[in-house]
């Protein structure tokens, strides 16, 4: 058995690399958001998404599913998307303090 002192303090960071940690992250996270944000919001992804949703409909009725519950299921997707979009866009305005 090897006879190892333990330092309960080496494995913690100090409070000047914690603080120097946060001001990083409350720099980059919203910036990262707000990029983020601007891509899903964009004309082209607006497009994508239109072709995302489309060819989900098409493939769910080109294997048989009926056309109603095709719909639904594109529907569906099209509001997780939607809901995902969503809480990025709540998260982002709680950090701006909106």
């Amino acid at each position: 058995m090897t006879n190892h002192k333990y330092n309960e303090h080496e494995n913690y960071a100090s409070v000047k690399e914690i603080a120097e940690l946060l001001e990083i992250t409350s720099k980059k996270v919203p910036e990262l958001i707000t990029n983020l944000l601007n891509t899903l919001y964009s004309q082209k992804s607006a497009s994508d998404m239109g072709k995302a949703v489309g060819t989900l409909y098409k493939e769910l009725v080109d294997s048989g599913i009926p056309q109603e519950v095709a719909v639904q299921m594109a529907k569906d997707y099209m509001f997780s998307l939607k809901d995902v979009m969503k809480s990025f866009n709540d998260t982002h305005s709680e950090q701006q303090g909106e």
